[in-house]
């Protein structure tokens, strides 16, 4: 091992950019543990170290997904017969609102990191995931190139999650959904058949839009209000390939205060609003337009029909 010129690339120390702060205390072994017995554990299968964003927030954990799936691109291999390990020694448990998309990637249960606290733990194959929050990498720190639309790799990712997760389209028909709240009513699966089989989806600001990823490809995402122009759903439908509109005359729209956070102090994000009834309805048939007009678009028809 090369200690001088490892420690030399170690620019980057931030958790979710970096494996430098685990990695930099690494030494160069004068044994061969696997072959002099020293190992309490022997994984045989190939095991992939995850430092995980948030699993409670669908835009922060697909970083995650997204960094796992080009990862085995790296790698070239997409079996599921792998251990994944969630490189965390907190003691705390890790909340996961979306863990059925792991049945995409392995065939068995996240390990967590502390299992193996005490042992001399032996891995035949190990790889070090792509993380979340790389400087320049891709999802959420992604550099767009203007007018860019549309990647290839991010079009596979969809398909490949609703394909091991046997997500499939229903029958003919123009549907829009208005996104609310409602991992606490469905499955995860659930939901993703639900905008697999959607036209139009229609939600505020929020880490929700991310279901962005697995509309088909004609359709519309109508991200309510931008909330100070944010652009994370912007790009992310960029990358998808997926038509991004929002609310685009601010005199139309009725915020009920200033916004409330409780460390950031006055945000739009953090505040209540209505909406013009007519503007909305204008931006709906738009949007509807859109999809009928989309050559991929199977059921083609005009959208007065909707």
């Amino acid at each position: 091992m090369n200690t001088d010129a490892f420690l030399a690339e170690g620019q980057q120390k931030s958790p979710l950019q970096s494996w430098f702060a685990e990695l930099q205390t690494y030494a160069e072994m004068n044994s061969r543990p696997l072959e002099d017995g020293s190992c309490d554990v022997i994984v045989e299968k190939p095991t992939y170290f995850m430092k995980l964003d948030a699993g409670v927030n669908m835009y922060h954990h697909f970083c995650d997904f997204v960094n796992l799936y080009i990862t085995q691109h790296v790698t070239n291999t997409f079996s599921t017969d792998i251990n994944i390990v969630m490189w965390d020694t907190s003691t705390y448990g890790y909340g996961d609102l979306f863990s059925e998309t792991w049945k995409a990637f392995t065939d068995y249960e996240i390990i967590h990191l502390k299992s193996y606290d005490s042992k001399r733990v032996c891995f035949k194959e190990a790889v070090f995931t792509l993380l979340p929050r790389m400087r320049f990498g891709l999802f959420y720190n992604t550099p767009l190139i203007s007018g860019c639309h549309g990647t290839g790799l991010f079009r596979a990712f969809s398909q490949h999650v609703l394909h091991r997760l046997n997500i499939t389209q229903d029958g003919p028909k123009l549907t829009a959904v208005i996104f609310v709240s409602f991992y606490r009513e469905l499955e995860f699966k659930e939901q993703l058949k639900i905008t697999h089989n959607s036209d139009i989806f229609i939600g505020m600001h929020g880490a929700g839009l991310t279901h962005l990823l697995f509309l088909p490809d004609w359709a519309v995402i109508f991200e309510l209000y931008n909330c100070k122009d944010e652009r994370c759903y912007l790009d992310l439908a960029r990358l998808r390939g997926i038509h991004y509109i929002t609310w685009q005359q601010k005199d139309k729209v009725f915020p009920q205060d200033e916004g409330h956070h409780p460390t950031l102090g006055k945000h739009p994000k953090f505040t209540n609003y209505a909406f013009d009834v007519e503007e909305f309805v204008r931006l709906v048939l738009l949007a509807a337009d859109h999809v009928s007009q989309h050559s991929k678009w199977p059921f083609r028809r005009k959208h007065d029909e909707f």
